[in-house]
């Protein structure tokens, strides 16, 4: 039975929680409160780390302790955060945030879906986590325009906005419901994760997918927020345009609301490796092309199709999962996609260290080979 008040209040979560009102200026408000770059880019670090060791230990308590109390102690702790970000003023106080929200992301990885699919099934799962999506987009696209209208020049009342949208959004799931299955088998905490650990690390074929997804999330992520700056610059855009085409890239992200209609047209399969092989494509003509409409068309591209096919990747992680410790099974996944994105950072990272061109030529080849093994080996997944 669909839980309607479940869904409309995580769709409203999810617009709170991408009400980020700094994220214009994040580097510079640390600065602004006595950071340097390297220790910006240090915190950065500490907080993957924390957030890959956290992972697996918040899945196993959701399914113990049930995922409202686990979505209310993240969201809980995410506000927190935001009030640490608010005052601090030194690394410490900045460390602090850090830790807090690596807790509330790994808290939260994966119960959020988790709620939402119990909330309304399978077969509306795929159209209700693109809503979502869109939703959280709504809500940064909304906080960009506020910022730059009446916060342009005062970070301190970004953050002060932010701490609120936040505290508000922990709020809200107050009134969430309960979901779980029908029926849950009493066992040995212990004894059921080694089992579950076990069964999941046989699913081969799927930890290729895993690993696919999580190789094209590197490629989308170093393209698209890492290197389209460059790329742009090399191109003869000035910062204005720049600013233009950031708010243009958020708003394609809402196209995420149209996922099922477009996987239904085109064929699952065909959209998830076309959607691999033409972002491979996308990279190979950033590296050849120093036409900034080009240029921006290639960072649309990424950014709209990653939007249409993310919502069935997070219906195919869950319809994967066959058991009660549903969080359990989708941290283990998320342990993984996680541990090859921190690899591939880095790797990506030496690459544009030599070059643009060199960094573009990588993704390109990556996304391609990810189309083919994909294709070959986890097609049965997409049906």
């Amino acid at each position: 039975m669909k839980n309607q008040r479940n869904i409309y209040i995580l769709y409203a979560v999810s617009f709170l929680q991408g009400m980020v009102f700094y994220a214009p200026v994040a580097s510079l408000y640390r600065q602004a409160r006595g950071l340097s770059l390297g220790q910006i880019a240090l915190l950065e670090s500490v907080s993957f780390l924390i957030q890959l060791a956290m992972e697996l230990p918040w899945g196993v308590l959701a399914d113990r302790i049930g995922y409202k109390k686990t979505m209310l102690a993240g969201c809980g702790v995410f506000a927190l955060s935001k009030l640490i970000f608010w005052r601090a003023d030194s690394f410490g106080g900045f460390f602090l945030e850090r830790v807090l929200l690596s807790a509330a992301v790994a808290a939260l990885s994966g119960v959020d879906e988790s709620i939402l699919y119990l909330s309304c099934g399978d077969g509306d799962s795929q159209k209700v986590f693109g809503r979502s999506g869109a939703w959280s987009t709504a809500g940064l696209l909304l906080s960009a325009g506020a910022f730059a209208l009446w916060m342009a020049d005062d970070y301190a009342l970004a953050a002060l906005a932010t701490l609120i949208a936040y505290a508000l959004a922990a709020a809200l799931t107050a009134f969430l419901t309960e979901v779980r299955p029908p029926e849950r088998e009493r066992r040995a905490p212990v004894r059921a994760f080694f089992r579950l650990l076990g069964g999941t690390l046989r699913q081969g074929r799927f930890l290729l997918l895993v690993v696919c997804w999580a190789l094209y999330g590197v490629v989308l992520s170093t393209v698209c927020t890492w290197l389209s700056q460059n790329q742009y610059l090399r191109c003869g855009m000035g910062s204005q345009a720049m600013g233009w085409v950031y708010i243009a890239v958020s708003a394609v992200s809402m196209a995420g609301m149209f996922s099922q209609r477009f996987t239904d047209r085109v064929g699952r399969a065909r959209a998830v490796l076309g959607t691999l092989a033409l972002t491979g494509a996308a990279c190979v003509t950033l590296t050849l092309t120093r036409s900034a409409v080009l240029s921006v068309g290639c960072i649309l591209f990424l950014e709209g199709s990653s939007a249409l096919i993310s919502p069935l990747m997070g219906q195919v992680w869950n319809r994967q999962v066959a058991t009660a410790d549903r969080a359990t099974q989708l941290s283990i996944y998320a342990v993984l996609d996680e541990a090859v994105a921190a690899g591939g950072t880095l790797v990506f990272g030496r690459a544009a260290d030599v070059s643009l061109d060199t960094a573009f030529w990588l993704g390109g080849v990556v996304c391609i080979l990810c189309a083919l093994a994909a294709g070959i080996f986890c097609r049965r997944y997409f049906r």
